[in-house]
């Protein structure tokens, strides 16, 4: 059988990690994990960590592995999960990797894209004016500048807002024009599984899935963590709200509208990222399983 990997996209809150299981059930197999936040053990209730029982019922990576405090890229992430995934087929010819974190997908299925070396005193002035001016002036800088990377990458982390204004500014050239999207040679085949809805039962979704955070105790999670609030890992919708309530600038009801609010913005930058890419195979949230792995059956079989 052919060396493959399923890949589980979509927007948060759809069901990806319950379908995740399902299929490594199934094809008796493991899974990646390619959740940013998910990565970092300090943080449980608001990332949507998988439950014991989906953690008991396959085998997990890169699941709470790291720490807050720990530094950890996307370019670390695709060298060690392309170096699990290798480990696996070695003994199964199926991976499933699941997450919403589109850029982390695309460096394990694709590979991250090659960027100039940029001058380091221009990242120092742009965190310069995020200190002086705030994320909002960096942020209508970047939409002047490439609009492209404005709407598809995460201009609520200020991290990525620096790094893709300094390849503006350092190259005189759009962020979005190194995107070549010129896939790297991997060693097994990817097949990609997307689960969408009408975006109305998304969002509704969300708002359930927030609420339930909240009663499962979020507020206390994100206190324990408030004094580490300047790391990039916390720079997350869920835990940056909370610590305004906390800072006394937002009542707590507004800050849990903000955070639906918030949520509901990142899924639907998640739809844009992966409706550009047409190798996915899009499924309804509602889809039988057994439907799901009818396909995925013969398209390995395609290619065996």
């Amino acid at each position: 059988m052919t060396k493959t990997l399923i890949s589980i996209v979509g927007p948060t809150a759809i069901g990806k990690t319950s379908l995740s299981v399902l299929l490594a059930k199934h094809f008796n197999t493991e899974i990646i994990s390619a959740d940013s936040r998910q990565f970092y053990k300090e943080m449980n209730i608001g990332t949507a960590v998988p439950s014991e029982d989906e953690l008991k019922a396959a085998p997990h990576h890169f699941i709470q592995h790291k720490s807050i405090k720990e530094k950890y890229s996307v370019g670390d992430f695709e060298k060690d999960a392309i170096e699990t995934i290798n480990q696996i087929h070695k003994y199964n010819p199926v991976v499933v990797m699941v997450g919403g974190s589109g850029l982390y997908v695309d460096a394990v299925t694709k590979g991250l894209d090659d960027f100039p070396k940029i001058d380091a005193s221009i990242r120092e002035n742009l965190n310069q004016q995020l200190k002086n001016k705030g994320l909002e002036s960096l942020q209508n800088q970047l939409k002047e500048l490439d609009g492209r990377s404005y709407d598809n990458i995460a201009i609520e982390n200020p991290h990525r807002v620096i790094r893709a204004l300094e390849i503006c500014i350092g190259t005189g050239k759009p962020f979005s024009y190194f995107l070549t999207n010129k896939n790297k040679a991997r060693e097994f085949k990817t097949i990609i599984i997307g689960l969408d809805a009408e975006r109305e039962l998304i969002y509704n979704r969300i708002n359930q899935r927030v609420d339930i955070m909240i009663d499962n105790g979020l507020i206390n999670e994100a206190k324990r963590l408030y004094r580490y609030r300047d790391l990039n890992a916390l720079n997350t919708v869920g835990y940056k709200e909370l610590f305004e309530f906390f800072d006394g600038n937002i009542s707590l009801d507004f800050a849990i509208s903000e955070i639906k609010k918030n949520t509901r913005r990142f899924a639907k930058r998640q739809l844009t990222w992966f409706r550009k890419n047409k190798e996915i195979n899009w499924f309804d949230y509602t889809t039988n399983t057994n439907e799901s792995i009818d396909f995925l059956e013969n398209e390995i079989k395609k290619t065996s």
